[in-house]
């Protein structure tokens, strides 16, 4: 049996009942994960312009905006996913190098409302396409990752298999949604050249292409049923290695879901160790700019591919910048997302520590990785002395993990321009999820807010 048809069998076959309590209550935090950004990112202006072109398009009233309103399924699943991933504050898996929630979720929510599916039925959905994308992604990491955005490529698989499953498509069906969603599979690293706003079009477009595949197969459209492993497939085309055996070893004996990391600084997560560290550092000894002499970081090579960057112009290019990030939570003790602005990026202190830290690649880690995602800092100080502070797993890996009240405080502070009550009741059908006959009303929290919203 060749792999899709594997995955589409994994997809059709799974039920809700199998499912055990804590992957259904890890589900749930996911969810809530994936409002949080998406709350905040929707008034951002890439999403903007994105929202402002599918109202010019129009589109059938079938799902919810995140920034309020309604559009077809398709163009809910662009604009939710590409508002989701904005913020950099959404869910990572370290092994596949993928943001799940920001593809798989908006594809899957966008269906639930407009089939009037049930709870049970958006968390299994949601189970699956986290376990599709993962196992893909596991398979082609890390060499796929140096051309290739994991989340807009592998996720597109797994956006496929939660529309589909959704829309109760058979086996073959679903064999040729993951088909037709690998053709489209893109989304090219270029973009952090020079800070394009590409990186919101990646997930977005690979929830609506998930979302696609799914509706074309129901009727009748057909894909490569060897999509992946085919001589011209995903993985020969787009990998320098993989490894086949890992799509389906386990599969079904397990919730990779589970091995969801959350993000509790705004930025890249290949800067999230050293964040950790010297927030570590700041609030135990505040040591004076004028003490340090130089801060040496360590790491794997990929961290160091992706976020080298000693002099970015833009606050998201700040967020994708190793000696930023180093400075930024060493002298203020905090990475969230109000922390990175204008004043911030200019700041003449975090220009200065930022000129003192250098990175360097470590073999060691670079071996490790993405099993870890490690960092070691030596900060030199005037003095002669060396602090050295190390880390394998920055916080909120399932290492070091992040409580519910942790994730609950996150999104209550991402979404407070929104009236407290609101929020409160839609935490708490969130929770309770399983239980609801049907997820389309509970997204109308969007609409009666009314909140006002700064308009950037």
């Amino acid at each position: 049996m060749v792999l899709s048809q594997r995955l589409a069998e994994y997809i059709h076959d799974i039920k809700y009942e199998d499912l055990p309590k804590d992957v259904v209550e890890f589900t749930k935090l996911c969810i809530l994960d994936f409002f949080g950004s998406a709350i905040a990112g929707s008034t951002k202006k890439p999403i903007k312009i994105m929202e402002e072109m599918v109202r010019e398009l129009g589109g059938e009233p079938q799902a919810t905006l995140m920034i309020g309103g309604r559009n077809s399924i398709t163009n809910a699943a662009l604009v939710n996913g590409a508002a989701s991933h904005i913020m950099e504050l959404d869910d990572i898996h370290k092994t596949s190098i993928i943001h799940a929630g920001t593809v798989i979720i908006p594809a899957a929510i966008a269906v639930s409302e407009w089939k009037k599916s049930s709870g049970k039925d958006l968390i299994t959905a949601i189970v699956a396409g986290y376990e599709v994308a993962y196992r893909i992604g596991e398979a082609v990491t890390p060499s796929h990752y140096y051309y290739w955005h994991n989340t807009a490529t592998c996720g597109t698989f797994g956006a496929a298999a939660s529309a589909g499953k959704l829309l109760n498509l058979n086996k073959e069906e679903l064999t040729h949604a993951l088909g037709s969603a690998g053709t489209q599979a893109a989304g090219l690293w270029e973009f952090i050249e020079d800070g394009a706003m590409s990186k919101q079009l990646h997930p977005g477009k690979a929830a609506m292409n998930g979302v696609i595949s799914a509706l074309l197969a129901q009727k009748g459209f057909t894909g490569a049923s060897e999509i992946l492993e085919g001589r011209r497939g995903f993985f020969e085309a787009m990998s320098k290695e993989y490894d086949v055996k890992k799509v389906t070893r386990g599969l079904g004996d397990q919730y990779k879901i589970t091995e969801n990391s959350f993000k509790i600084h705004a930025s890249c997560r290949h800067t999230h160790h050293v964040m950790d560290l010297m927030i570590e550092l700041h609030h135990e000894d505040r040591i004076a700019l004028e003490e340090i002499d130089k801060i040496v970081i360590h790491t794997y090579q990929n961290a160091i591919d992706i976020t080298d960057n000693s002099q970015p112009s833009t606050e998201y290019a700040a967020k994708f910048s190793l000696q930023f990030c180093t400075a930024l939570a060493l002298l203020q003790g905090n990475g969230d997302f109000d922390q990175f602005n204008q004043k911030t990026l200019w700041d003449k202190k975090v220009r200065q520590l930022m000129a003192r830290v250098f990175v360097r690649a470590d073999p060691e880690m670079t071996s490790s990785y993405p099993k870890k995602w490690g960092a070691k800092a030596e900060i030199f100080l005037t003095s002669g002395n060396v602090i050295t502070k190390m880390t394998d797993f920055p916080k909120g890996d399932p290492e070091k993990p992040v409580t519910k009240k942790e994730l609950l405080a996150k999104f209550m502070k991402m979404t407070s321009n929104m009236p407290k009550q609101l929020l409160k009741n839609f935490v708490d059908k969130l929770m309770d999820l399983e239980n609801l006959i049907e997820i389309g009303p509970t997204m109308s929290f969007i609409e009666e807010s009314n909140f006002e919203r700064v308009r950037e």
